[in-house]
């Protein structure tokens, strides 16, 4: 049987795809930190032409990416460093309430275990000597175990080391001129296809323009949500912890899950009682109903169209493909192809197969 000319261009299209799809899933560990920097620069590059545009040709274009890309990375790095105060507080903390916690311990098991004819009882002694030599040791043996664990895990460290270098640079680059990268992606596009694309790209960056405002909206609205609700219980770390959580939300699942253990850890050294369950319980239990009920359901979801069952579906399914990078860009990639999907699903309703 003879193909048509139209079989035999989407044949030949569907063989395109998927050995472009099979050269990126070969390649992902090497794009994962050109995808990060083409992610931001998409994000940064409405105020790099904003800073240009203020300037009137006066100022080199140069300068408005430099003080872009310096903000973001200040921003990023202020974000890390919320975890700083939270750790030099809680680890003399920790040194503090280890014999105690293992003393209590100790008193609560003897009599538990009584009760079954058992006779159980720790060595409280030996366990906080066994816990205090690490956490008081020193500085030389904690460079030490960082520079062995180098050798053992160089490559991974390499990687690191590289893609942060690597991000920045190519951030710089694509800030620099990209409305010329974007020319020449269009101009590979079939004059006659031109129409189609240039709807589907509006159509896509309307949908990440509001899934981005959507989710900086829900940052914005946790950080205060997750301030004030520590600080009512009264911890002292209140501030930071709820920052850091409300701002790592951007990271699905695993910012709250950091957020949690260290209001958690800050709780039970701070209150060492069951305020300190009590406490996260309902802050973090209703912060949770809270985002996943009502703010990102209203502010991102609605926006982009991602059923909560697909939001799931592409975190895994980036994550797998491409590592942490993956959760990231989990959900603007998936509303790019939902735009997709959703033309191809109105291309078949309308054509001649489905209605045969």
């Amino acid at each position: 049987m003879s193909l048509t000319s139209t079989q035999k261009s989407a044949a030949a299209w569907c063989l395109i795809a998927a050995l472009v799809s099979l050269l990126l899933w070969l390649l992902a560990p090497v794009l994962t930190p050109f995808v990060v920097a083409a992610v931001l620069a998409y994000a940064l590059t409405p105020l790099v032409n904003r800073l240009d545009q203020l300037g009137r040709g006066r100022v080199p274009r140069v300068l408005a990416v430099l003080l872009v890309e310096v903000l973001f990375i200040l921003a990023g790095l202020g974000v890390l460093l919320l975890i700083v105060p939270i750790l030099l507080k809680e680890l003399p903390q920790i040194r503090e309430q280890v014999p105690v916690a293992f003393e209590r311990l100790n008193e609560v098991l003897k009599p538990f275990a009584a009760q079954f004819g058992l006779k159980l009882s720790l060595d409280v002694n030996s366990i906080k000597g066994f816990v205090l030599k690490y956490l008081n040791a020193n500085a030389e043996e904690g460079v030490g175990s960082v520079l062995s664990s180098l050798k053992l895990g160089g490559s991974v460290a390499f990687a690191l080391i590289g893609n942060a270098v690597l991000v920045p640079v190519a951030l710089f680059y694509l800030l620099m001129d990209w409305a010329g990268f974007v020319r020449q992606v269009v101009e590979l596009v079939p004059p006659r296809l031109r129409g189609a694309f240039d709807s589907f790209t509006n159509e896509a960056d309307a949908v990440l323009g509001q899934y981005l405002r959507g989710q900086l909206l829900v940052m914005m609205l946790l950080a205060v949500y997750y301030s004030a609700g520590l600080a009512l219980f009264g911890l002292d770390l209140a501030l930071p912890i709820g920052i850091f959580t409300g701002l790592a939300v951007a990271v699905p699942y695993v910012g709250f899950g950091v957020g949690l253990i260290l209001a958690a850890l800050a709780g039970m050294l701070e209150f060492a009682s069951l305020k300190a369950v009590l406490m996260v319980a309902v802050v973090f239990g209703a912060g949770q109903i809270l985002e996943g009920f009502f703010l990102t359901p209203r502010l991102v979801g609605e926006r982009i169209g991602l059923h909560p069952l697909a939001v799931i579906f592409a975190l895994l399914a980036f994550g797998q493909l491409f590592g942490f990078v993956g959760v990231l860009v989990a959900l603007p990639a998936s509303a790019v192809l939902l735009v997709a999907m959703r033309r191809i699903r109105s291309g078949y309703m309308a054509s001649a197969l489905y209605r045969t």
